[in-house]
C-alpha cells in the first residue's frame, strides 16, 4: 500500500503564519503613535457684529429672468452684464483693507454650473487687476479676493 498521501503538509503554512505574526508584532507599536492635534474651539456670539459702514460687504447676485433661461447679474443690487462685473469690482475692491478683500456671491439654486463658473472667473479677473493696480500705487498687491458663495432659494 504505497499510494499517494492525501494529508495536507501544514509545515509551510505554519512557517508563513509565524512570519506574519512576527511582522504584525513589530508593526503594531509603530502604528499606535500619533501626533497631538489642536482642535479649534467654537466661539458662540450672541449678536454678530454689524457691517462696517465705511466698508460694506460686496455682494454679487445671479438671478433668473422670466424665461428661466438667461440670468441677471447684480452687483450691490444694480443689474449689469457679466462682462462689466470685473470692471465694476476693481475700484470697489481696492477700497477694502489690504488682505481683507471679500466678495459674497448669491447664485440662484437652479442656475447651471457654467453660470457660477463665469461669475467666479470674472471675480478672479477683478482680483488680478486689483492686485496689479494696488502694486503700482501702494507697493503691495493687497491680496487675493476671498469669495463666499451661497445658493438663493426660489420662492414657491
Amino acid at each position: 500500500m504505497s499510494g499517494a498521501k492525501s494529508d495536507i503538509n501544514v509545515t509551510p503554512l505554519i512557517d508563513i503564519v509565524l512570519v506574519l505574526l512576527i511582522i504584525f508584532i513589530v508593526m503594531v507599536p509603530g502604528m499606535s503613535k500619533s501626533m497631538p492635534v489642536v482642535v479649534p474651539q467654537v466661539v458662540k456670539v450672541d449678536k454678530p457684529t454689524p457691517p462696517d459702514p465705511k466698508n460694506p460687504p460686496l455682494v454679487v447676485e445671479v438671478d433668473p429672468t422670466a424665461d428661466n433661461k438667461t440670468y441677471v447679474f447684480k452687483f450691490q443690487s444694480e443689474a449689469m452684464e457679466l462682462g462689466e462685473l470685473a470692471n465694476r469690482l476693481v475700484p470697489v475692491v481696492q477700497l477694502q483693507p489690504i488682505g481683507m478683500r471679500k466678495v459674497f456671491v448669491k447664485i440662484d439654486e437652479e442656475a447651471p454650473y457654467q453660470v457660477a463658473v463665469q461669475v467666479l472667473d470674472q471675480i478672479r479677473v477683478a482680483s488680478e487687476r486689483a492686485k496689479k493696480e494696488s502694486m503700482n500705487t501702494l507697493g503691495t498687491d493687497g491680496g487675493d479676493i476671498k469669495v463666499a458663495t451661497s445658493l438663493k432659494k426660489r420662492n414657491p
